[in-house]
């Protein structure tokens, strides 16, 4: 092959390109043998590395893993992945030259000469240590809102629950006092039955409560939307004062769902909740449960999602306030009734779940806010 370039020329654009590698610092950029060995370092590797160059040259990429990494031989893995599908990327710690340990994205990619043949790899890495430091540092504070909503929610279903515990204690001691004193056998029979349905009634409600308030580590899981209404409906009704009617209307069958069930059960009560409030005296809530194809219509989402619908009659929400309600602290209630982050959580969980979450209202007329969130496909 013949080259159109001048000698001059070509040396001219090595060494332009080796100033400019030379001059990245926020990024280590050196190159291996196909064997993994350090053949080339620019200042960027220095800096995060540690290493000089005259120190690293030469020597195996595997220096940089941790011992852990090493025993399970992660570096060997990744040249041998590089190697064989020409690119290779991996996140996780790597070991400067002083021991200390950073978070590191890296990619590998095949460098091959005119006649295709590997005469080695480029590799570069990015220390990320303070990206993922936040994003842990997020998760837990979404973890904690998650758990600081669901003591609200307990807060709100306190009322109810105290009404519901006090009758059916009302109806044990009653019984109890009845049975001791008749001498009617059959009778007897008949009150004990009574004080063991209000214990069982009492023992689903306290392990509903349980289950709602646990707290555990966060956790997508296949859900079956119809058994989570069910579980949930306990709380639902103690939610709701009996000015408000309550309907459901769920389909038969609905496919399965991928997500958290506490983070689900906090965000349809959530929902519920803000229908609540926005009664005036007496209304009506709706919950619609089924299964819709989108084909782009709802935020730019394709493909067959589960969609829960919560409509209410209560005093609707103004347009020009309606594109704000899913703002963080942003709330149309009174000081002391709304924290403002409800909504922002259900937001959030359907984002988070590869969904989204619509609100539809007129002043008046009431309001309803459609959770769309992935079903997920079976096996054919």
């Amino acid at each position: 092959m013949v080259s159109t370039d001048h000698p001059d020329q070509s040396e001219m654009t090595a060494n332009r390109y080796e100033q400019l590698v030379q001059s990245v610092v926020d990024y280590a950029i050196y190159m291996l043998d196909p064997s993994g060995h350090v053949v080339s370092w620019n200042a960027g590797a220095e800096r995060i590395k540690g290493y000089k160059a005259a120190e690293i040259i030469g020597q195996h990429f595997s220096v940089f893993f941790t011992p852990e990494d090493c025993a399970q031989d992660r570096p060997e893995q990744i040249l041998r992945k590089a190697l064989d599908n020409g690119v290779a990327q991996d996140e996780g710690w790597r070991v400067r030259q002083d021991g200390t340990q950073f978070w590191a994205l890296a990619a590998l990619d095949v460098v091959r000469d005119e006649q295709g043949q590997i005469i080695g790899l480029a590799k570069v890495t990015r220390d990320i240590t303070d990206r993922r430091e936040s994003a842990l540092q997020l998760d837990a504070v979404r973890a904690q809102l998650f758990q600081a909503q669901k003591l609200e929610a307990l807060g709100q279903l306190t009322g109810g629950l105290a009404h519901d515990f006090n009758n059916l204690l009302t109806i044990i001691l009653s019984s109890a006092r009845m049975a001791s004193s008749s001498q009617d056998p059959q009778r007897v029979q008949r009150l004990l039955e009574h004080i063991i349905d209000a214990g069982q009634r009492g023992t689903q409600l306290t392990q509903q409560l349980l289950s709602f308030a646990r707290h555990r580590q966060l956790s997508s899981v296949s859900i079956a939307p119809l058994a989570l209404i069910d579980s949930t409906r306990g709380l639902i009704e103690h939610a709701l004062p009996g000015s408000i009617e309550f309907e459901q209307q769920l389909a038969t069958e609905l496919p399965l769902i991928e997500a958290d069930p506490g983070q689900l059960q906090m965000v349809l009560l959530n929902l519920l909740f803000n229908a609540r409030d926005a009664i005036e005296g007496e209304g009506r809530i709706r919950l619609e449960v089924d299964c819709v194809q989108l084909a782009g219509e709802v935020e730019g989402l394709h493909g067959p999602f589960v969609r829960f619908n919560v409509q209410d009659s209560g005093v609707g929400i103004e347009a020009h306030v309606l594109p704000r309600i899913f703002e963080p602290f942003f709330t149309t209630k009174s000081f002391g009734k709304g924290t403002g982050l409800g909504l922002s959580q259900v937001y959030g969980f359907a984002k988070q779940s590869n969904g989204a979450i619509c609100a539809s209202s007129k002043v008046g007329e009431g309001t309803s806010m459609c959770l769309y969130l992935p079903a997920v496909l079976s096996p054919p």
